[in-house]
């Protein structure tokens, strides 16, 4: 199920990947680039009340570019793995999720983030990937905590870290700045040992 191979880095980064039958989750490509602005703009209107607001030029291509750089540089220092979740029998990108914040030493923990574009919304792919990416960092990364935070009235977020395993933990106050102002967001957090308490 997991694929993490070892230098040269580009080759590394080439050939990760978590998948299922169904479903493969990669880190992004400068060959994406169409693909992704397209789901962004057509999912615009439905992702923006979750999201910091876009700025005027976060669709170029010159950006992609400049974040997919970042976001190698993150993967290969070990900080946070962003991820393009893919259908695998139309090889149609269908929305991202993040391990960020990759904390070791005494915490040995991490920070969820994800967005799926409208079109497939509410079809259960991000619970899919959910299912490939919790095993991959308990077991492979090997960390203790996963934390997921989202905004109280996202109803749908809420219900599907539930459904993953996850605890509300706690009400963080004026936690993240979305879709221009302080929002207030619910803490959730899934343990390695509960996970696999579970039988996972």
């Amino acid at each position: 199920m997991f694929a993490l191979f070892a230098a040269p880095r580009t080759l590394r980064r080439r050939r990760f990947a978590i998948q299922s039958e169904t479903h493969l989750l990669r880190l992004p490509r400068a060959s994406d680039y169409h693909d992704w602005r397209q789901l962004r703009m057509r999912s615009r209107s439905f992702l923006q009340p979750w999201e910091p607001l876009w700025n005027v030029d976060d669709l170029t291509e010159r950006l992609f570019r400049r974040r997919i750089a970042r976001l190698n540089s993150e993967f290969d220092e070990g900080s946070s793995i962003q991820l393009f979740i893919f259908l695998k029998e139309t090889n149609t990108l269908a929305g991202g999720i993040t391990i960020g914040l990759i904390r070791r030493g005494v915490a040995q923990m991490c920070m969820l983030g994800y967005w799926m574009g409208e079109p497939h919304a509410g079809k259960g792919h991000m619970f899919a990937a959910l299912q490939l990416v919790i095993p991959y960092i308990f077991q492979e990364l090997r960390l203790h905590r996963i934390e997921a935070a989202c905004i109280p009235s996202n109803n749908r977020s809420a219900s599907l870290l539930q459904k993953a395993g996850f605890t509300k933990e706690g009400h963080l106050q004026k936690y993240l700045r979305i879709n221009g102002q302080w929002q207030d967001h619910h803490l959730y957090a899934l343990l390695k040992d509960d996970h696999e308490a579970k039988g996972n």
